[in-house]
């Protein structure tokens, strides 16, 4: 007879590659994110709690705590559950309680169903074990706790983004000796009503230029959703998801990225006949009474099942989605109404290791280094479980999703033409035996001679390599500066006092100290150098260089006599002494065809003095490396 007693097993689903944000010996609570979308007790992200009572880590402050996740969390997306990590209470059943007591107080703070069971997990502090329950009728245990080998695949082959953009002029009329708080809370009611005023219209299209066929968007309006009204086509109304996205997508891995995308536009009606004659009317403000425009600019992703009714995702998605973020500007604006208005602007994230987006609304009247915008980041950091000493979540980093796509082979596209980047994944081995190989960290574009018809030829290669190091720190997210030509490398070091005016235009080479002048203006970016008197000392730098790498991970300039290197790693054996260094060559002429740059040896490992007893770094000339350090920031 076959076993039944796993027919009806309850089973944790964990997506998250990170579970535990908190360490094991401090206390806290963490909010598990699922998807009504995704089967019940499925685990896609998780949240710290960063809003706690004073007196006690364990207790979340419902009120702010909620306002932080409706802002951050997608609709399509909920908290689930909470795991508990408690270093005073041995008694892993009662925090478990605690742990559902306390996501069913923060579901109802967040407005969101409550007729559904959730997820308690606690950290075992005997085993420092997680141990997961569940409350269906009573609490109980869970043991089935599967980890999805493909997390990606499993949330976006099934689901999309819809994504809405709104901009919002708040004209708020206000008398001088009155608060002009209930002014502004009034005018943000009369919007957030017209989302669903029946006259609304919704028009859906799709945002895949791969899709062969064009489809017609879709048009919805509020007052489809009456059901006796017959004079919407019925097909309209039982339209999927599925119905705005490519059916082929084979070609592309599952991710965020690449998620089918359908694009929401909302036009509101300003006139029209009225079903009643409507009475004139007036609003008289006593005394004297003054203008403000409060402007807002919506942006609002949500993520729905293809299986899901585009009706739906408007009324259930789209429509609560405004009303929240609407609603979160609004409690943003009214600290600093009149005194300095802020302007807040909504940015889309995709945190490393996170499997959906995050909405972080940031306030543009304060530059990025300004310590309000740090804070800002590091809560945002500590919540989402980042390090706090690497920019994730600057405005650089932010997703646009209309555009938001990959480049043949990952190539960063740059004045319509693509730029090869990462040329040394791949390349044949170094030679080195039983050492220890240290690379490069991250993505950088690879600059070279004649690049953008541009001829240095003969004078230009530290420029190449100073381009190539500073994309290193672009696409790391370091700051959002494009990368500058030579004329702007030039104007730098004049304008700091390094070069005469003349030195503009020129074809004067430049050097690792110039590069080090060049960084710290345009990124504030430091470095060390290090000195060598002839080529033959290189490699006893080897053990330094490959800490670097490991510690660092920037690119390092090579400077000597009239050439320039980019390096990108070392291969180093410390007990023979054998190294290899793997150059990236900026003398390179020749188009952007990565085979015939790996073949042609302008990317590859080098020894300093090869089987045939060729040099290739000289004996007789002295040379500088520049070791860009890695800032320390959020």
């Amino acid at each position: 007879m076959a076993d039944d007693s796993n027919e009806n097993k309850t089973t944790i689903r964990i997506l998250c590659r990170k579970l535990l944000l908190i360490t094991k010996s401090e206390s806290g609570i963490q909010w598990l994110i699922g998807s009504p979308f995704l089967p019940t007790f499925t685990i896609v992200s998780t949240f710290r709690c960063i809003n706690t009572l004073t007196s006690d880590p364990l207790s979340p402050d419902f009120s702010k705590e909620s306002d932080d996740m409706r802002a951050l969390l997608p609709r399509g997306f909920e908290v689930i559950g909470s795991l508990i990590v408690s270093t005073s209470n041995p008694n892993v059943e009662g925090s478990a309680r605690d742990a559902i007591n306390a996501s069913g107080k923060m579901r109802k703070a967040l407005s969101q169903l409550e007729n559904r069971s959730l997820v308690g997990a606690v950290v075992d502090p005997s085993s420092g074990d997680i141990r997961f329950f569940v409350s269906n009728s009573v609490v109980e245990p869970v043991t089935s706790i599967v980890f999805e080998d493909h997390p990606e695949k499993y949330v976006w082959e099934r689901g999309c983004i819809l994504h809405c953009e709104l901009p919002i002029k708040l004209p708020v009329y206000y008398s001088v000796k009155d608060p002009k708080e209930n002014m502004l809370k009034r005018a943000t009611e009369a919007v957030a009503a017209k989302f669903r005023d029946p006259k609304t219209t919704y028009v859906l299209e799709t945002v895949d230029e791969s899709m062969t066929e064009a489809l017609q968007p879709v048009i919805i309006q509020n007052r489809d959703y009456d059901l006796e009204d017959t004079s919407q086509k019925s097909n309209t109304k039982s339209l999927l998801c599925s119905h705005l996205c490519s059916e082929d997508r084979k070609h592309k891995s599952p991710s965020v990225e690449n998620a089918d995308k359908i694009q929401v536009s909302l036009f509101l009606a300003t006139s029209g006949p009225s079903v009643k004659p409507p009475a004139p009317s007036a609003e008289y403000i006593p005394g004297e009474a003054k203008l403000l425009v409060v402007e807002y600019k919506l942006k609002v992703i949500c993520y729905a099942t293809k299986d899901l009714l585009l009706m739906d995702a408007i009324s259930k998605l789209i429509i609560p989605g405004l009303v929240d973020q609407l609603h979160t500007m609004k409690n943003m604006t009214l600290p600093n109404l009149l005194s300095q208005h802020p302007k807040l602007h909504p940015y889309h994230f995709i945190p490393p290791g996170f499997l959906h987006p995050i909405t972080a609304i940031y306030d543009s009247l304060y530059g990025e280094t300004e310590m309000k915008q740090v804070e800002i980041r590091k809560c945002l950091h500590m919540r989402l479980g980042l390090p706090l000493n690497r920019p994730l979540l600057r405005i650089a980093s932010a997703i646009d999703f209309l555009t938001a796509k990959e480049g043949a082979n990952g190539n960063i596209m740059r004045k319509g033409t693509p730029l090869l980047k990462d040329v040394h994944i791949g390349i044949p081995s170094s030679g080195v035996h039983g050492g220890v190989v240290s690379l490069v960290q991250g993505s950088y574009e690879y600059y070279h001679y004649l690049q953008d018809g541009f001829d240095d030829s003969g004078w230009g290669c530290a420029y190449r390599s100073l381009q190539t190091i500073v994309s290193w720190f672009k696409i790391q997210q370091y700051t959002a500066i494009h990368v500058p030509s030579h004329r702007e490398i030039q104007e730098s070091l004049v304008e700091i006092g390094d070069k005469d005016a003349s030195f503009i235009g020129s074809r004067d080479w430049i050097g690792a100290i110039e590069l080090s002048f060049v960084l710290d203006k345009l990124l504030g970016v430091s470095c060390k150098v290090i000195n060598v008197r002839s080529g033959d000392e290189l490699p006893e730098k080897c053990r330094e260089l490959a800490m670097h790498f490991e510690t660092q991970g920037t690119p390092i300039m090579i400077g000597g006599g009239v050439l320039a290197y980019t390096l990108l790693g070392v291969d180093y054996n410390e007990a023979s002494g054998d190294c290899a260094f793997l150059i990236l060559d900026p003398h390179y002429t020749g188009s952007d065809d990565l085979k015939k740059i790996v073949n042609g040896g302008w990317c590859g490992w080098k020894k300093a003095v090869d089987s045939k007893g060729k040099r290739f770094f000289l004996h007789n000339k002295f040379y500088n490396l520049l070791l860009p350090q890695r800032p320390n920031m959020v």
